[in-house]
């Protein structure tokens, strides 16, 4: 059985994609032969579209690129010369350092949520994820709805009751998709200077939003990657070493096309001295502290719950002096101990007014203080259903750790669901999720994760600094963000101020928005974005296409 939908494209549509995708057939794929900036304009528009990067390609860009030049090339053969230079440098004399320096881009389509986890884990890489907040799950994909269907799942007597109960979860998502659009619509009335354009699309967010907790953590996700060839080696024996059957599968895809492009830097993960014993190295390991927690917390299991939570577990309460300390530091000749001790002799009012000079004026979110932010430090523990966990992971600078998925916490239903009554419908779906999980955990325990709502809860530690902290918070409190993660990081700068007592601190991140969204939360960024259009028309004949370039949902970098 094929696990994969397969595109098919003309004779005419395949002699061009075969001059810039390594395949045209498989859900992983690498993108070369292309401007730098096309590419990420590819990945960009990604995140919001229902189509395949390839469609896309073909749709939206190709005819706004002069492709005769390379009617020559066909990317799915590979490379066809040796690269003798960085086998001499990185593979024989080890320099780690040169695998840094080539990059690819690499379409990862077809992946399960759970999946999609694996793969945004390292730091070191780029990503950009299709949104569960602008693209309706209701559609099929080679006649079938879009999620996972694992092969071990599916041959064993689970297989047909898996298939089943899935596909009545995805039934039930797209009953309710109309049921809620048409109650926003019915309470938020159009405003008379609204566009009907940003109306509409401000509707659809609000009502995919609220349902999205119906998707089984198998729904199916793309995924764009960019990242040097060492993220992607340590990428691939991680993968290796996964307990999910899924990843480790996905990692051979991804090794076939990357070997089409950057060879010579992952010749080191077949090596059985080599990639093997790290992949060993790391199964072993986990499977060792498996072991352990298991004799140390027996049957013990956490829930169930009534409510998500957020918990500072652990700040350092002189945070704010050595942060102060921190940023006077390189602008004197002194000992940062020197420094520091001066700092303790200060009053208030003077450690006031150094953070103001460092802050400065900030006018947007974007403008944010230097480095000595990162002197301080927050733990949290955090309780939140997997929609907003999904969100919150992909933040790349902090350390992030999470238990499986399971159904012992419990779930959130939204409150607009209940105001529409959908909420028998609603949990209705989480039983048939609950009961689903609770008959593959005995014989499938790694599997049994897919049948999982992204309603149900999760529990994850994140420790960040406070830079960090900054751009996270203010990113994820905007109004057009989802309610589950504003909550959450809502409640973090509460703690930050008022537990850790770092009211300095909080003060710093003056765009958190502490203000609940009781209307559309996305129809502002709608309308800015229609602004936008209209100054600057994007080619696509896809209104939507031009909002992908001023996202701010998605994956920023830390500055």
């Amino acid at each position: 059985m094929n696990l994969y939908a397969a595109e098919s494209f003309s004779a005419d549509e395949a002699d061009i994609l075969r001059r810039y995708f390594t395949n045209l057939d498989q859900p992983v794929f690498a993108l070369v032969n292309l401007p730098e900036v096309v590419k990420g304009a590819l990945f960009a528009r990604y995140s919001r579209s229902m189509s395949s990067l390839r469609r896309l390609f073909l749709d939206e860009f190709v005819d706004d690129l002069d492709i005769t030049g390379d009617a020559t090339i066909d990317a799915t053969v590979g490379l066809r010369r040796a690269e003798a230079l960085y086998d001499r440098v990185f593979f024989e004399y080890g320099d780690d350092s040169v695998a840094q320096l080539g990059g690819v881009h690499l379409a990862c389509e077809q992946a399960s949520n759970l999946l999609t986890k694996v793969l945004e884990w390292g730091r070191l890489m780029a990503y950009l994820e299709q949104s569960t907040r602008y693209i309706a799950y209701d559609q099929r994909l080679g006649g079938r709805y879009r999620y996972y269907r694992d092969t071990e799942v599916l041959n064993s007597s689970l297989g047909t009751r898996y298939v089943g109960d899935i596909d009545r979860m995805f039934g039930a998502y797209s009953e309710l998709v109309p049921v809620m659009a048409g109650f926003f619509r019915d309470n938020t009335p159009k405003a008379p200077g609204d566009s009907d354009f940003a109306y509409r699309q401000a509707i659809k967010a609000r009502a995919l939003d609220s349902v999205r907790g119906l998707l089984p953590a198998a729904s199916l996700s793309n995924v764009g990657i960019y990242g040097p060839g060492q993220a992607y080696e340590a990428l691939l024996l991680r993968m290796r070493a996964h307990p999910l059957p899924e990843a480790r599968s996905y990692a051979e895809m991804m090794l076939t096309e990357l070997r089409k492009v950057i060879p010579s830097f992952l010749k080191r993960v077949d090596l059985p001295d080599r990639g093997g014993l790290t992949s060993r190295y790391l199964a072993d390991n986990r499977a060792a502290m498996d072991e352990t927690a298991a004799r140390i917390f027996g049957d013990a299991v956490g829930g169930p719950v009534t409510d998500d939570s957020v918990e500072l577990v652990d700040h350092d309460p002189d945070g704010e002096i050595k942060m102060i300390a921190a940023m006077l530091y390189p602008h004197t000749s002194l000992a940062d101990l020197t420094v520091e001790s001066r700092v303790r002799s200060m009053s208030a009012d003077e450690r006031v007014a150094v953070v103001r000079a460092y802050c400065g004026d900030r006018r947007n979110r974007r403008h944010r203080p230097g480095r000595a932010l990162e002197r301080v430090y927050y733990r949290f523990d955090v309780l939140s259903d997997y929609g907003a966990f999904r969100d919150l992971q992909r933040h790349r600078m902090l350390t992030i750790e999470w238990q499986p998925l399971s159904t012992r916490h419990g779930y959130v239903r939204p409150a607009a669901v209940d105001a529409a009554d959908a909420d028998e419908s609603f949990d209705a779906v989480m039983a048939r999720s609950a009961r689903l999980y609770e008959a593959l955990s005995a014989e499938f325990s790694d599997q049994a994760s897919y049948a999982v709502a992204l309603a149900y809860r999760i529990r994850y530690s994140m420790q960040l600094n406070a830079r960090s902290a900054m751009h996270m918070l203010e990113l994820r409190t905007t109004p057009q963000g989802h309610p589950a993660y504003r909550r959450v990081c809502q409640r973090m700068h509460a703690l930050i101020a008022n537990e850790a007592g770092h009211a300095a601190v909080a003060e710093l991140m003056s765009f958190v928005n502490h203000a609940d969204d009781g209307g559309l939360g996305r129809l502002d960024a709608e309308k800015r974005a229609e602004k936008l259009r209209s100054v600057q028309p994007h080619p696509s004949s896809d209104p939507s296409a031009a909002r992908s370039t001023n996202n701010d949902g998605g994956l920023e970098a830390e500055r």
